[in-house]
């Protein structure tokens, strides 16, 4: 019953609560040294981040810790590695050890560190806790609890081996180590074939969707869009550079770099095709194309905040689409081309994340997007998914400072049916969708005189 659980769950916090208070009394032994991770019961004390709930004596509510436990699915990523599809997937890809065991699962579903970085209390099992994100806690676990810590700088923090992730760019590059990848995390077609998710991010709607255990600064006006700009601008650049790796690795040609529904998708008669239709501009028939989805909205927000870079960067993205679209693409030109467009992204991306952000712009972003609604919805059904969540994160950030449209939500809500089921996706139905979008975007800013 509804009530028993809610009981379970509270009982269980109070027992979390008190075994972390135990954690945090003074203990005998050295305290571990910077660079060290303790794991995360060191802040589940009810005096720290453990209360059940939100507190108002200090700036933070300091339940943080009980919405992890309790709430978010990143504390549960190691135990997802023991259920039926995690052991089909480790017979599939003979894995020599469980997965739960596995350093290639593990490297993402835990705090995977290695054996001399761990203090006495760490213990993997934790999954994706605390110092996941905000860094090995041994040398700031103290000194951030002492009243000046507020005042001191990042790079004080950082001393101490906490990461600042009031920066966004910082932020969205330490989600993307494990929702794109970097030189130790990796999901490639293999592990794909096997049953794994394939990757896809959208900083801005992630974060709404989790269960906030942090709070943005509500002095940045419309940071929703910042949030949506800066994560979209991080995302296609980490993108990039793996790909670049990827091509210059063993393991070449990577089928997950390709946009995936190209060849697994429900079979039509040719006259119905609309891929068919469509043809193979720019590359060879039969190609997959590459999968230019974490370019496919970014390019608007680079268009508005520096053209003559963003018209690089189509130039640069055009090379490389037509590179990966050769039956034999040569690998060095591939991971050449990569890092350039890596590069101007990164430019682009220090311009996002200093830039201020208002209605106008989100708009005009939105806007673009539903009058793109043809060559977006050929893109594939990856690219489609892209422009979806965008569309709904800004909405989203358009409504919170008060600019609500029912028939906008209720458009848009019609585009997340279109790219529900990615084999049965249908590039035509979601472009004639996507123009409805266009039409309320319309009439709302006719109706505001925008």
């Amino acid at each position: 019953m509804p009530g028993t659980r809610k009981l379970r769950r509270a009982v269980e916090l109070l027992m979390i609560v008190l075994c972390a208070s135990c954690l945090m009394r003074p203990q005998t032994r050295e305290p571990a040294p910077i660079g060290k991770y303790n794991g995360p019961g060191g802040c589940a004390a009810s005096s720290c981040h453990g209360s059940i709930s939100p507190k108002t004596v200090l700036r933070i509510p300091q339940n943080e810790y009980s919405i992890w436990a309790g709430q978010d699915k990143h504390a549960r990523a190691y135990q997802v590695l023991s259920n039926d599809v995690s052991i089909r997937m480790g017979r599939i890809l003979n894995l020599k050890t469980p997965a739960e065991q596995n350093e290639k699962c593990l490297a993402c579903h835990a705090l995977s560190v290695p054996p001399e970085q761990r203090a006495q209390t760490f213990d993997i099992s934790d999954g994706v806790s605390c110092e996941h994100c905000h860094g090995p806690a041994s040398g700031w676990l103290g000194p951030h609890t002492v009243k000046d810590w507020e005042n001191k700088t990042g790079d004080q923090k950082g001393q101490l081996g906490m990461w600042d992730l009031r920066d966004l760019a910082v932020r969205a590059h330490n989600c993307l180590h494990c929702h794109v990848g970097n030189y130790d995390k990796s999901v490639d077609h293999q592990m794909i074939a096997a049953g794994h998710p394939d990757l896809t991010f959208e900083l801005n709607l992630f974060s709404a969707v989790m269960p906030r255990h942090w709070r943005d600064s509500k002095d940045i006006p419309w940071f929703g869009t910042k949030e949506w700009a800066v994560g979209q601008s991080m995302q296609f650049r980490d993108s990039l550079h793996r790909l670049a790796r990827r091509a210059r690795s063993a393991t070449w040609p990577e089928y997950s770099e390709l946009d995936c529904f190209a060849c697994h998708h429900s079979l039509t008669a040719p006259k119905d095709s609309w891929r068919q239709d469509v043809g193979y501009a720019g590359r060879t028939p039969g190609v997959p194309a590459w999968n230019s989805a974490r370019y496919v909205v970014f390019r608007y927000a680079a268009a508005e905040t520096d053209a003559a870079t963003s018209a690089k960067l189509e130039s640069e993205t055009a090379t490389l689409a037509g590179l990966m679209g050769q039956l034999s693409g040569d690998r060095e030109q591939i991971a050449a081309s990569a890092e350039r467009a890596a590069e101007l992204v990164h430019s682009l991306a220090f311009k996002l994340n200093g830039r201020a952000y208002d209605q106008s712009f989100t708009l005009q972003i939105m806007r673009r997007i539903a009058a793109d609604s043809r060559a977006i919805s050929q893109q594939g059904q990856r690219a489609a998914e892209q422009a979806t969540m965008t569309l709904d994160s800004l909405y989203n950030v358009c409504k919170q400072n008060g600019a609500v449209n029912i028939e906008l939500q209720s458009a848009i809500a019609g585009l997340f049916t279109q790219v529900q089921n990615p084999s049965a996706y249908n590039a035509p139905a979601f472009a004639a969708q996507l123009q409805k979008v266009g039409a309320a975007l319309g009439r709302s800013s006719a109706q505001a005189g925008n």
